[in-house]
């Protein structure tokens, strides 16, 4: 299973937040120095979030992410105010392995089936964000319709990747609510990366039993409650 430390861009710092509030950051540094310091720890892939694109400034932090990109060599997966088709396939032309589409994989239908023919569904991920278990969009204001129905939504449209957080327990680091994730991965056919309350080796283990494509690790990794190293050796722990 991979494991993707999250590194999370806001007005130029690598800042955790908890359940998505602007004014709950933490800064943690400069996000390269944040980025290499996970990749001398171990990890091959990032989960890159342009938090001031989701609160609706999508031109802020882009030169950041590219020399993440640049200087790390790592895997980048990356979302965050990616709205449009010239949005995605930029990132995906400079660099990143794959973009990932929440509001507007909701609010745009023919967007995923677009990047996915163009690019590959590999390349896709679509970001399932669910707070109750209604899909949450404009950076977890809003909720819609059921996240399932959007999830099946998504993969019909070409998705080849999904990235599940789950609101409620994201950022307060006290653990994964495994029924919502379960729930998902047998609704679909495609992998899926799962982000929110993962604080625990034991949670790991749970997701990886589930079925889980990947983990993202937030506020639990630079908090330190969890290191990478243990993240690591759960996720590979029996292959």
């Amino acid at each position: 299973m991979k494991v993707f430390p999250a590194v999370d861009i806001l007005e130029g710092h690598c800042v955790q937040l908890v359940q998505g509030k602007r004014e709950t950051a933490t800064q943690y540094g400069t996000p390269l120095d944040c980025a290499l310091r996970w990749r001398e720890q171990g990890a091959d892939g990032l989960h890159v979030v342009n938090l001031d694109g989701a609160f609706g400034r999508q031109g802020e932090n882009a030169i950041l992410i590219r020399e993440i990109v640049r200087e790390t060599g790592l895997l980048i997966e990356l979302g965050g105010g990616i709205r449009t088709y010239e949005d995605a396939a930029g990132w995906l032309e400079t660099g990143v392995e794959r973009v990932i589409l929440g509001t507007a994989a909701v609010q745009n239908p023919g967007l995923l089936c677009h990047l996915s023919s163009d690019f590959g569904g590999s390349r896709i991920m679509a970001g399932v964000d669910a707070r109750q278990g209604r899909i949450a969009t404009s950076g977890w204001e809003e909720t819609g319709g059921d996240y399932i129905s959007f999830a099946r939504r998504f993969e019909a449209e070409g998705a080849g990747l999904l990235l599940f957080t789950n609101v409620d327990v994201e950022g307060l680091q006290q653990g994964i609510a495994p029924g919502p994730v379960a729930h998902l991965i047998s609704s679909v056919r495609i992998p899926v990366v799962v982000a929110g309350g993962i604080s625990f080796p034991e949670d790991i283990r749970e997701l990886k039993r589930i079925g889980a494509h990947g983990v993202v690790l937030g506020s639990a990794l630079y908090s330190g409650k969890i290191r990478l190293r243990e993240a690591l050796e759960a996720a590979d722990e029996n292959c």
